[in-house]
């Protein structure tokens, strides 16, 4: 597995805090910033991650923000994207079994670094179960196929 994650200004603590997790947990990744404490616009993080995991360099995007909304919400403009907003463990481990989320995202203002990283780990190590599911996320692609 390979790993593409980027925060806005309102994020850098928790992506900073996920990157030492990905080194324990010996997953490559690559960071997209930022690297400012200044106001900057989330898409143009969100994007650059979201194209990477839709163009399969890499397998999975962890993106963070202050509510996780915004990173979220333009992830999921880009086709092949499934990002999930996710603030606790039980939809981590649901968004991946049941969704196959490709993009996981935070917000640091909303969660702190402990529940961020056990939301995380377990969504990193959590597979999609596919079966029933597969219908379902397969909906999903056949209107993206459609109409985007």
């Amino acid at each position: 597995m390979k790993v593409a994650i980027a925060s806005d200004h309102g994020g850098i603590q928790i992506r900073e805090e996920i990157k030492k997790l990905l080194d324990e947990m010996n997953i490559p990744y690559q960071d997209f910033g930022c690297e400012c404490n200044t106001s900057v616009d989330y898409p143009d993080y969100a994007l650059p991650v979201a194209e990477k995991v839709a163009n399969e360099e890499f397998d999975r995007g962890i993106l963070i923000c202050g509510t996780g909304i915004g990173m979220s919400i333009a992830a999921n403009k880009v086709k092949g994207i499934r990002c999930a907003l996710v603030h606790d463990t039980f939809s981590a481990k649901a968004t991946r079994e049941h969704n196959n989320s490709n993009i996981l995202a935070m917000g640091e203002r909303v969660i702190g670094p402990g529940l961020a990283l056990d939301i995380a780990k377990i969504w990193l190590t959590t597979e999609y179960q596919g079966g029933r599911h597969e219908n379902r996320v397969g909906k999903i692609t056949v209107y993206e196929e459609k109409n985007l």
